[in-house]
Parts: C-alpha cells; sequence; structure tokens
C-alpha cells in the first residue's frame, strides 16, 4: 500500500442482464449495457487511480452478493458497499453473511429512489443499525436536499456509525446558481455540522448541463470544502453513471484543478487518504 495513492472511492459495475436495476432502462443507452473490471482498468491507469470502492446499483441482495464476487478476484477493487434491507427481519442475518468477506465495507439504501422522504429517520430497525456499528462498518448516504432532516435525526441518534453523503447531495447544477443553490447550500452546512459525516466529491458532473466547464463545478465544489474541509471529503468518479456527461479522465483532471489551491496534503487527502481511511480499505 502506497501512502498516497489516489482512490476511486464511488464507482459501479453491472450486468443489465441480471434484471435487478429497475432504473437502468434501454433509455439510458451510454449505459445500457455491461460494464466490469476490463472496462474500468485502462482509465484506471490513465489517471493513475490505483484502486476503488464499488458502490451497489440495485436494491438487492443478490447484486451485493455479485459484486462480492468480483472483488475477490480483482485487486482492484479495495472495497465494497452493498444492499442490505435495513427495515427487514433478516437484516442481521444478511449482515453477518456479507460481513464474512473481508472487502465488505458499508451499506447503501439508495434512499433517493424510495417513496418516503424520511423512511431513514423511521424504518431501518435499531438491531441492523447497531450490528452495522458493531462491526466497523459504513454507511453511504443517496440524498438530496429534501432527504437532509431525516438523514439529520438518523445521525443523531447513531453517532457512532461513519456516513458518507453520496455525490454531495446531488445539487440541481443544471438549474444555475439562482435556481439550483438553495435549499442545497443549506443542506450541506447542516450535514457537515454533525462530525461523524463525510461527503463524497462526486456525482457532480451528472448533474451539470451538458458542456459543463470547470467553472459551472467551482462554486459547488468550494461550497462542499468549505463546509466539510479536505479532512471529510473523498474524490469518486461515479463511473459509468458519468459517461452520461462526461469521461473518467476529464472529471478526475477537473476535480484535480479545482482543489488544486489546497495544500499537497488536503489534495492526497481528498484524493485517496479518506477513503482508505473511512471505509478501513
Amino acid at each position: 500500500m502506497i501512502a498516497d495513492e489516489t482512490i476511486d472511492a464511488h464507482q459501479h459495475y453491472w450486468d443489465p442482464a441480471r434484471g435487478d436495476y429497475g432504473w437502468l432502462t434501454p433509455e439510458l443507452q451510454p449505459l445500457y449495457r455491461v460494464f466490469g473490471p476490463n472496462d474500468l482498468a485502462p482509465l484506471l491507469e490513465a489517471t493513475g487511480v490505483r484502486r476503488t470502492v464499488v458502490v451497489q446499483a440495485a436494491p438487492t441482495v443478490d447484486e451485493t452478493r455479485y459484486l462480492l464476487a468480483l472483488a475477490r478476484d480483482n485487486q482492484l477493487i479495495a472495497g465494497v458497499v452493498g444492499w442490505v434491507p435495513l427495515d427487514s427481519d433478516g437484516a442481521l442475518d444478511i449482515i453477518d453473511e456479507f460481513a464474512r468477506e473481508p472487502k465488505f465495507k458499508g451499506v447503501r439504501p439508495m434512499l433517493q429512489d424510495l417513496p418516503d422522504d424520511t423512511w431513514i429517520a423511521h424504518a431501518p430497525r435499531d438491531e441492523a443499525v447497531q450490528r452495522l456499528i458493531d462491526l466497523d462498518l459504513a454507511f453511504d448516504a443517496l440524498v438530496l436536499a429534501r432527504h437532509v432532516p431525516s438523514l439529520i435525526e438518523f445521525a443523531r441518534r447513531y453517532p457512532k456509525l461513519r456516513i458518507v453523503v453520496d455525490h454531495g447531495a446531488k445539487p440541481p447544477i443544471r438549474d444555475g446558481i439562482d435556481a439550483g443553490w438553495q435549499p442545497w447550500a443549506d443542506g450541506i452546512a447542516r450535514l457537515a455540522a454533525l462530525p461523524q459525516l463525510h461527503c463524497k466529491l462526486s456525482g457532480l458532473v451528472t448533474e451539470a448541463a451538458p458542456n459543463w466547464t470547470d467553472a459551472t463545478l467551482q462554486p459547488y465544489i468550494a461550497h462542499l470544502i468549505e463546509q466539510f474541509g479536505a479532512e471529510r471529503l473523498m474524490w469518486g468518479s461515479d463511473w459509468p453513471v458519468l459517461n452520461l456527461n462526461g469521461g473518467y479522465t476529464e472529471w478526475h483532471a477537473a476535480a484535480t484543478r479545482l482543489t488544486a489551491h489546497l495544500e499537497k496534503a488536503g489534495q492526497a487527502a481528498i484524493f485517496g487518504a479518506n477513503a482508505r481511511a473511512f471505509y478501513r480499505l
């Protein structure tokens, strides 16, 4: 392990033929095919990224098993964030099954897709969340601004649970600063006030309009840095979703430029050290 190795803290692999990606339809033509490690490897080589964290993309136990099977034989995969039905009677058994895999590092319930915006505040079983804490596993929060109050309630209930907000809570960048800045910006400030919350510098390209530039992303990245600091941010590609509005090397280069004003240690933290510590890689 290299102390300043670059880690992609958020990417996906999938095979539409598996049949459990409800959101992945043929209309999403750039994404509707198999994406596996051999597709990503040359992009990692081109950018100097040494390892990745693979995050679930289907709300099924079987998809997490699929990702863990990929991880067993691939040294580029440092960790897997899977899906567990945290509100079910069987949650403890599933968590225990996954935790036997050394590369299982956390769970993500895909909060943005649930019909109840307050689900996280009341639905997960207490014993399931406590098991995550006892096993030193992390929690990925896929949220938008409307989920912030419920996520805060959940985080305050479990102060020992490590939580990371995915994709900077998805600011509506394509709407422009005037229309899309609030309530996102205040929500980020409220989340960052909780010390166990981290945030991913990922997914922003997807939220921007086509032909985005560094200037498009700069205010949002600056706000995330201001609120979370370099010590609680981690860079991720969100590949291959990223392909809808950009490319891997393009986003990596833009994020590097937009964090270049930080001290070297801060930029190294965002691009690897924080992910390694947060996910116990």
